[in-house]
């Protein structure tokens, strides 16, 4: 089986790199290799690699800055994710593509199930749902997994920037009224590995149905939860050393202003993926420490 991983550098596209090893010959490009932002270019060089199965890792992720560059959002989460699709249909090939939890407003007060209501509050959020919509249309196999609150030991996240922050001042304000579950890279590319074996099998059985899937960790917390989490582990390990900070006031969203408005609720039910898939991702605070271990000291 041959394997295309777009976004190779990312936080998720790094980890895909490993995981999905044992299916087979993985072919992991970068921005330089497969870029996103010149759409025109992605059903010729899918045509050229005739892989088995695409995972597009590769995304623009900038979501404050995606309000003043929402066209060139969109080609990169939209145009460009058509056109994979476009490519994989014409190859045979399954996509497989990252969604996110802002394609929905936040507002109800349950976890957010996959055939809920979109309504996106943020030009990232519409330019990822016209994604989705993209790649529904093309007629390709495909599977898009919804995720959110990305995390990992490399790369721009929240917990690499708390860290950071932390060994800086002594205290932090951090928002305190959304909520969500963080998910650890590594689960996600684990999981995607998992999931595209079966989806292989049913492919083989004559028996697959593309769709959409949320894939998130278990548990929730808020942002200013998941920071006390970040410090209170951090402390136990060699990458804590250099943390100076002893306090962490929660404060509301309306307190820190954004250019991009984020929903106050950001927890995704997982019980399709588990029925269809057979997998349940750690509780988010099972996998912060072992991501936490994985950083280096100080």
């Amino acid at each position: 089986m041959k394997l295309l991983v777009t976004g190779a550098n990312g936080q998720v596209g790094w980890e895909l790199a490993r995981s999905l090893m044992p299916l087979g010959e993985v072919v992991a490009l970068d921005r330089a290799a497969c870029d996103l932002a010149r759409p025109e270019t992605l059903a010729p060089l899918v045509a050229a690699l005739a892989p088995d199965v695409i995972v597009n890792a590769a995304a623009y992720t900038a979501v404050d800055r995606a309000e003043r560059e929402e066209a060139l959002a969109t080609t990169i989460n939209a145009a460009a994710a058509g056109e994979l699709a476009r490519g994989a249909r014409q190859v045979g090939a399954l996509l497989v593509h990252y969604s996110t939890d802002y394609v929905f407003d936040g507002a109800k007060a349950a976890p957010y199930a996959e055939d809920d209501a979109v309504a996106p509050l943020n030009a990232y959020g519409r330019s990822k749902l016209a994604g989705e919509r993209a790649i529904a249309a093309s007629g390709c196999d495909h599977l898009i997994l919804r995720t959110t609150w990305v995390y990992a030991a490399r790369g721009n996240n929240f917990v690499r920037t708390m860290l950071r922050l932390g060994a800086e001042r002594d205290v932090l304000r951090v928002v305190a009224d959304q909520h969500g579950a963080p998910t650890w890279a590594r689960n996600i590319a684990d999981a995607t590995a998992q999931i595209v074996a079966k989806a292989r099998r049913e492919q083989a059985a004559g028996h697959f149905a593309g769709g959409v899937f949320n894939l998130a960790a278990r548990g929730e917390t808020s942002w200013h939860g998941f920071a006390e989490a970040i410090f209170e582990e951090a402390r136990r390990l060699p990458c804590g050393a250099r943390l100076k900070v002893s306090e962490v006031a929660p404060i509301a969203a309306a307190d820190y202003p954004t250019p991009a408005a984020r929903p106050a609720n950001s927890r995704l039910a997982p019980a399709a993926l588990q029925a269809r898939f057979d997998i349940a991702l750690p509780h988010w605070r099972d996998a912060l420490r072992r991501c936490l271990e994985d950083l280096p000291p100080g």
